[in-house]
């Protein structure tokens, strides 16, 4: 499955959001996005979602379907981050109600159990660890029935470990999603893969990080 987007462009009632950029997404597979701090890597996130429409431009899928329901934008500043003064257990069972799973109390507590989050269950949102906020919000993302594509929005906003949100994106393509980072504010040099370009439409193929059936690794392949 493959989610591409051909020379997207926004532009918003002050001018250009996001400047013509192509990607693809692909399951199994680690996109790597770079771009300036502002609003164009979450516009651009927003498109792949089909949550706006480009002004320029298709986002398409080979996989059929609405890309609403395929794409989920994880912690997207403004849009999908959660309200920082709730308790993570309030925002765990939203999250969990609106991926159709079961929310009661009971049910949100053995979820947090079971990633490892029982004992922050009545932490404030914004006084958790950037990594663990990134990982339980792509993994709450990840509930959604449908949903192949990860887009985790500028997790480099909250910490400059690159490793802590990298490590993330690696396990939920390891498991075969489709998984795309926005970056923002992490320089070039010190991502572990080339990124694609806010604005470019020559970009790198995704890193295909898929463990096979035979437990083997393919990291470091890309397509042909």
């Amino acid at each position: 499955m493959q989610v591409r987007a051909d020379r997207v462009s926004l532009t918003g009632a002050h001018g250009l959001l996001l400047p013509p950029t192509s990607l693809t997404a692909e399951d199994g597979c680690l996109t790597l996005v770079h771009g300036e701090p502002g609003v164009g890597v979450t516009a651009l996130g927003l498109a792949l979602a089909g949550r706006v429409k480009p002004t320029t431009g298709t986002v398409t899928t080979d996989a059929g379907g609405d890309l609403r329901d395929l794409v989920a934008v994880v912690d997207a500043p403004g849009v999908s981050e959660p309200d920082e003064a709730l308790l993570l257990r309030v925002v765990a069972g939203e999250e969990l109600a609106l991926a159709h799973r079961p929310a009661g109390k009971e049910d949100v507590a053995r979820w947090l159990a079971a990633h490892d989050a029982a004992p922050f269950a009545n932490s404030r949102f914004e006084n958790l660890e950037p990594a663990l906020r990134t990982r339980l919000l792509a993994a709450l993302a990840a509930e959604r029935t449908g949903t192949r594509v990860l887009v985790l929005d500028a997790p480099d906003r909250h910490t400059s470990d690159v490793e802590s949100w990298t490590a993330v994106a690696r396990e939920h393509a390891e498991r075969g999603l489709a998984v795309v980072v926005l970056a923002a504010t992490t320089p070039v040099s010190a991502l572990p893969y080339p990124p694609a370009r806010i604005g470019s439409a020559d970009q790198p193929e995704p890193v295909r990080l898929l463990v096979s059936a035979e437990g083997d690794s393919t990291e470091g392949d890309e397509e042909a």
